[in-house]
């Protein structure tokens, strides 16, 4: 916004001073056009009144004497005749009878004048050339022809133009501070609002955007100002109340289990049904007291990503996927599933292998508990597309129908088609996609072929980073 503001004014600043300037450079050249063609009517007018004394008298040693003087002095030749266009005087090489002065001569004989038309530039070279009668009223006495050069005229509407061309590179460098201090006056509120309401929207507290601008601006962020704290405070009340929520509820738990457990020496056979589904309850609400803390530190991590880009994040995709398959190969295979993996390559991810490794024991502990029981397969593969690192984990299993693909990421929302007695939070792809939209990344889910879930975690690569497309 800065960029086009600042260029708006420094446009506007151009047109002004170029209506300014054009004019006065044109007015300029007019100007010292119009003082050599008086000058040397001037002289054409001296020149045509001695011609005429001479005419009557019949002495033109006068005018020979002058017209030498001129040309000796200026440089500038001229011709003088009478009116049976005889040259009286000739000087500095120009004759009578040349092709370009004969017309003149015979025009000025016709009692008639010829000033060169149109203003001098810088750049004009050469000279103009001048044609008067000799004589008063309608009585033609001889004719007067004069070239005047344009080589001093035009070294002095050099000179003014760059006089001028210099004080209107200073108003154009006056009119662009101005315009810099004024963008910046007014869009540095603006760049302050907006990165607090990225911090908000991040849910992290906002800067203070008070200061500076317009009244207008100042009052809109002491305004947000007052918004931001209110819901800055409500979001941390919401924070805190879950992970402490969480962390109060562990000491008590864990007096639970050992009161149960303490419990189990003195129950009756009869009892163990009962006391099973105790202990498998207090197993399934320290899960997830686990993943709510775990969801609520991946909220507030994407949070800090949002507004910090952490560009200095990496880790080997296809290292992790190999370390997960060893891990939890034998988890699937007590499971009756069967794990494999293709990581053909290195893939250097823009994440941590920490945020990786958990996304990805997310993604395998779903697919092992949902893919279907014994002869499942399961496949973790790492892979590269165009500027993303793709972790995909596709099972053989029931999969998700269109409507509950849709709801796969809400929390605490479960498959209705989990096998046994596999229970989970309804927390994990929540915590997964938490932690990949903070890397910049997505969470995909859709159906395998010919049957089954495949679940794609694209995370974005790092800088420089090579990989197998």
């Amino acid at each position: 916004m800065r960029t086009r503001v600042q260029t708006v004014l420094l446009v506007f600043g151009i047109l002004v001073v170029a209506a300014f300037a054009v004019p006065l450079l044109l007015f300029t050249a007019s100007d010292r056009t119009q003082q050599l063609v008086l000058a040397r009517s001037s002289a054409l007018d001296r020149f045509a009144s001695l011609m005429d004394q001479a005419a009557a008298t019949g002495d033109t040693s006068a005018v020979v004497a002058e017209a030498r003087r001129y040309t000796q002095l200026y440089g500038e030749p001229l011709v003088v005749t009478d009116v049976r266009r005889v040259p009286v005087v000739q000087t500095g090489g120009m004759r009578a009878a040349d092709p370009a002065v004969a017309p003149l001569v015979d025009a000025a004989l016709r009692n008639q004048t010829a000033h060169p038309e149109g203003p001098l530039r810088p750049w004009s070279r050469g000279h103009r050339t001048f044609a008067g009668p000799a004589g008063t009223g309608t009585r033609v006495s001889g004719a007067v022809v004069m070239r005047a050069s344009v080589e001093t005229a035009a070294r002095d509407i050099t000179r003014r133009w760059a006089a001028v061309l210099a004080g209107t590179a200073l108003v154009a460098l006056a009119c662009t501070a101005l315009a810099r201090a004024a963008t910046r006056w007014v869009v540095s509120p603006l760049r302050r609002l907006d990165r607090a309401v990225g911090q908000l929207a991040a849910g992290l507290p906002p800067e203070q955007t008070s200061g500076g601008g317009p009244p207008e601006l100042r009052q809109l962020a002491t305004g947000f100002n007052r918004m931001a704290s209110t819901v800055t405070a409500a979001l941390e009340q919401q924070r805190r109340l879950v992970a402490d929520t969480s962390h109060q509820m562990r000491n008590p738990m864990a007096a639970l289990r050992l009161r149960v457990d303490a419990l189990r020496t003195h129950l009756p056979a009869s009892a163990d049904r009962t006391y099973n589904g105790v202990t498998g309850e207090l197993d399934r609400l320290e899960t997830l007291l686990d993943d709510m803390l775990a969801l609520a530190a991946a909220e507030h991590r994407a949070g800090e990503l949002t507004v910090t880009d952490g560009a200095d994040a990496r880790c080997d995709a296809a290292e992790v996927a190999l370390g997960q398959h060893r891990r939890w190969e034998p988890v699937a295979r007590r499971a009756g599933a069967g794990l494999t993996t293709d990581a053909p390559a290195p893939v250097t991810a823009a994440c941590t292998d920490r945020e990786l490794i958990q996304i990805t024991d997310i993604l395998l502990d779903n697919a092992i508990k949902y893919a279907g029981g014994p002869g499942a397969r399961i496949t973790l593969a790492c892979g590269v597309e165009g500027p993303f690192a793709v972790l995909t984990v596709t099972d053989d299993g029931p999969g998700l129908d269109a409507e509950e693909l849709a709801q796969a990421t809400n929390r605490f929302w479960r498959s209705p088609r989990r096998t046994g007695t596999t229970t989970g939070t309804g927390l994990g792809l929540a915590i997964a996609e938490q932690l990949l939209t903070g890397r910049g990344g997505r969470l995909e889910l859709g159906p395998a072929q010919p049957g089954g879930l495949r679940v794609r975690a694209v995370v974005p690569r790092a800088p420089g980073a090579g990989g197998t497309p």
